[in-house]
């Protein structure tokens, strides 16, 4: 008898079968923390000008703008359904693609949110400045009680959904991630794991290295609008994209070379997971929102920046893939494991 990836059908016995009151909970949370953004983006693209100050450039270019607000909205109608599938009894028979994929992709867009945001408030709090469009001569782009309750609603939404995947991985993964990264075997993948470590550690060097210079106050690649615009926002934010490369590489490493024996494997996974969503995904974004940019010709990326995105993106698609072939590395080895359980 072998233990295999396919679940049987959910029991009162199997884990996750009932619904209990604190998953109810945290969907509910995770729901209700979209509402305000998807109003949002759905008065705006209904027409509705709520929340954007007269002579902001947004409303220079409505139908890009009614394009890209339409995307928004799917992404988070999305958090929606991923949270519906993470709750109910037949959601552990969902492909497993199905929910991994969105929960890599969510923790991407949510992770830089989720602790840039509230360190920029703690600057600020202790002195750190802020530009207002007034002091600059420069339009305004949104009212700022948007970035409030924007902000707010992604870090709820990121913190409820992040609570419903862990249990859900749980019930449905656990086995994957037992054990010390000294006992695993060197596996027939060892070779590949190594090899893409190495190439997603070298591509990771270029945005860490120009991150770390905009972050120290340097300027190389920023365009015109974005030098200007440097106040302790973009400060905080550049050092967490520093840390989120060094956090990418840090799960990336120790998965591939099996450093630390006495590590616990989910000790690198979880760093391998949020790091890679954040390169991946942020990468692509801001490359994908370069090519429909509205901005002011002086606040549009600049050949450099487009370039560290689209590196970015690449040394992050490394990781997610080196952190793909371990797991499945992981659940083949675990599939064919003889069970050990009394008949």
């Amino acid at each position: 008898m072998t233990e295999s990836l396919a679940l049987p059908p959910a029991t009162a016995d199997t884990p996750g079968a009932v619904l209990d009151r604190p998953r109810r909970v945290l969907r509910a949370v995770a729901i209700a923390a979209c509402v305000p953004y998807l109003s949002l983006k759905t008065a705006w693209i209904a027409g509705s000008h709520i929340g954007i100050p007269d002579g902001s450039t947004l409303l220079e270019h409505r139908t890009a703008m009614a394009v890209a607000n339409t995307v928004s909205v799917l992404l988070d109608a999305a958090v929606i359904v991923l949270a519906l599938l993470l709750t109910p009894p037949w959601g552990l028979r969902v492909p497993a693609w199905l929910l991994a994929l969105p929960a890599w992709v969510a923790t991407g867009l949510l992770a830089p949110i989720m602790t840039g945001y509230p360190l920029q408030l703690l600057v600020r709090a202790l002195g750190g400045a802020v530009d207002k469009p007034s002091g600059t001569g420069r339009r305004p782009f949104l009212h700022e009680w948007v970035f409030g309750v924007v902000y707010t609603g992604f870090i709820v939404q990121g913190l409820a959904l992040g609570a419903l995947f862990l249990l859900y991985a749980r019930d449905r993964w656990g086995h994957v991630w037992r054990g010390r990264l000294g006992e695993l075997p060197a596996g027939a993948l060892g070779p590949a794991q190594r090899a893409c470590a190495v190439a997603a550690c070298a591509f990771a060097l270029f945005p860490l290295v120009m991150h770390l210079v905009w972050a120290c106050g340097g300027t190389a690649g920023l365009s015109a609008g974005r030098v200007a615009d440097r106040t302790s926002d973009f400060y905080v934010l550049e050092a967490t994209d520093v840390c989120f490369v060094l956090v990418a590489v840090a799960g990336a490493v120790p998965l591939a070379f099996r450093r630390g024996r006495r590590l616990p494997v989910a000790a690198p996974l979880v760093p391998a997971w949020v790091g890679s969503g954040v390169l991946a995904c942020w990468g692509g974004w801001l490359s994908l929102a370069s090519l429909t940019a509205v901005e002011e010709a002086a606040d549009r990326p600049t050949p450099l920046m487009n370039l560290v995105y689209a590196v970015q993106m690449i040394s992050g698609l490394l990781v997610a893939a080196l952190g793909a072939h371990f797991l499945a590395e992981r659940s083949a080895a675990h599939a064919g494991r003889p069970d050990r359980r009394v008949a």
